[in-house]
């Protein structure tokens, strides 16, 4: 596309002279505007995957990804029935009834309000995000009426260990000589968990399914089925299938429908970045544009006499798209592989960073993960470099179709 004579002259201008320096220092802010746009790029849509990712496979790692549960009050008393139903249907791969319910944890003179959950032991084991990081104690004695698993968050800030007491009472009440009071049950725990995302680690007990049917006077009954499907993407049409199956008697419920507003919350913000993020690169291409301007201003000497000696506004046009592509190309190259490299390197940077300054960079009570995520997706990092190197090569046309317009006596004549 371009001969040897193009690329000579182009490579020539691109390379000051002391009277032409100010027009290179354009060109360098130029590409570091170009290399930083491209790397910012990368760096922040990387996080916001990392981040969508993270919390989605946290998320369907402890929750069902379709649930079932009673359409009228909270008890759904034939849970087995219905887990055995669901269980036979095409892409289940398995369903296990669950009591869920709000309670307040006491222990070493601290209180705050948890999460409980009661499931069976089998249906621990099957959930490989927790069963895969048990920090200390066993599963094996995650069994009976008597025995506790929380997060290692929940554990620290409480000042408990295996083997300890906790208290918790939920609101649930009995009626005494005294009146109505809530019941409370002292549990050991058993086991200790750190999945990574702040709210399970910190705020969530996890009971047998029989111990939380005594605490919760649900004898009999679960609040609800949870159901894993092998896709959890198509969990819609395994929510129609459920439904259809359990012939409408129970309210059933998926994943999407229930974190819709949250995920497409990120969605819009990955947009709303990326979108903002682009101006970087679209700054950096109007700075290719003067700096190009400039050049052909400052050339239009050269230029004429190029002209009179046989070079065709074609080949002026080629040599000045071909100076304002190389700082693009060049530019676009430096921006991919220091996104690329910042991104296998984010927690370490990150954490280098916070020695370095003292403080939180990234706060697990506010972004619900204790780790700084970042999964690089090939086909952004395409858009990314087409676009880039697209506003490069338009903003080099105007520049070089001016110099390939340029009269060569008018040329000759003002130097």
């Amino acid at each position: 596309m371009f001969s040897a004579f193009e690329r000579m002259v182009a490579m020539r201008y691109l390379r000051s002279r002391r009277q032409e320096g100010f027009i290179s220092v354009i060109a360098w802010f130029s590409l570091l505007g170009i290399a930083l746009g491209v790397a910012t790029l990368i760096i922040v849509m990387s996080v916001m995957n990392g981040f969508r990712q993270e919390l989605l496979s946290r998320i369907l790692g402890l929750n069902g990804h379709v649930g079932v549960y009673a359409l009228v009050g909270g008890a759904l008393p034939d849970y087995d029935a219905v887990a055995k139903r669901v269980a036979a249907l095409p892409g289940v791969v398995g369903a296990a009834p669950m009591i869920e319910g709000q309670g307040l944890m006491t222990a070493n003179g601290l209180a705050s309000g948890v999460l409980v959950r009661g499931l069976r032991q089998d249906d621990v084991r099957k959930r490989a995000i927790l069963a895969s990081n048990i920090k200390a104690g066993s599963l094996d004695d995650f069994q009976g009426t008597n025995g506790a698993m929380i997060g290692k968050r929940m554990a620290d800030r409480y000042g408990l260990r295996v083997g300890d007491t906790l208290t918790l009472m939920v609101p649930v009440f009995n009626e005494t000589a005294i009146g109505v009071i809530p019941r409370s049950k002292d549990v050991e725990v058993v086991a200790v968990f750190e999945i990574g995302m702040y709210e399970y680690d910190n705020n969530f007990v996890y009971l047998p399914f029989e111990l939380a049917q005594v605490l919760y006077q649900m004898r009999g009954a679960a609040s609800g089925v949870d159901i894993l499907i092998d896709n959890p993407d198509r969990a819609d049409d395994a929510r129609i299938d459920v439904n259809t199956a359990l012939a409408g008697r129970y309210r059933v419920s998926d994943w999407q429908r229930a974190n819709a507003s949250y995920f497409n919350a990120i969605q819009v913000e990955r947009n709303v970045m990326f979108l903002i993020l682009t101006l970087i690169i679209l700054v950096a291409a109007f700075n290719i544009v003067s700096s190009l301007i400039m050049l052909v201003k400052d050339k239009g000497r050269d230029i004429a006499i190029l002209r009179t000696m046989g070079a065709t506004r074609a080949m002026i046009l080629r040599v000045f798209l071909l100076c304002g592509t190389a700082v693009g190309v060049v530019g676009t190259a430096a921006g991919v592989l220091l996104g690329l490299v910042f991104c296998a390197n984010i927690e370490t940077i990150r954490q280098f960073l916070q020695g370095l300054t003292g403080r939180n960079l990234f706060a697990a009570e506010l972004y619900f993960l204790s780790k700084l995520p970042a999964i690089v997706d090939p086909k952004e990092v395409v858009l990314i470099v087409v676009m880039a190197f697209g506003l490069s090569f338009l903003a080099t046309i105007y520049p070089a179709w001016r110099a390939a317009r340029l009269d060569p006596v008018e040329g000759l004549r003002e130097a």
